[in-house]
């Protein structure tokens, strides 16, 4: 595994206590926090004037495909995961994570 998101011991419980719940680590947990970085910033970039439509439009497509090919689960799991990872972050971290990480979060978790 590689250093930074590789590397990440993230645990998260999806859904409800009851039927429908989910748990992501390991490389999954890693993929969920590659998506939400790149959606985050994306939508950041975007409102910002950083970035145009197209271009976060592409982005938050990557982040879909990170979620379908690298995470499992059905979709509102991975939603309600997502909103976990959102949460657990603040904006300067969740950016931080975008500067450091976003290279290896593409080649760590390809969609193509």
């Amino acid at each position: 595994m590689r250093r930074g998101l590789g590397a990440l011991a993230l645990v998260i419980c999806a859904g409800p206590l009851a039927a429908g719940q989910k748990t992501y680590a390991g490389e999954e947990a890693a993929a969920l926090r590659c998506a939400n970085t790149l959606a985050f910033t994306a939508v950041a970039l975007e409102s910002s004037g950083g970035i145009g439509q197209l271009e976060k439009d592409v982005m938050l497509d990557i982040t879909v495909r990170i979620l379908v090919d690298h995470v499992s689960g059905t979709w509102r799991q991975k939603k309600a995961a997502l909103r976990i990872v959102r949460d657990r972050r603040d904006v300067i971290e969740t950016l931080d994570d975008f500067r450091r990480y976003a290279n290896q979060c593409l080649a760590q978790f390809p969609i193509n």
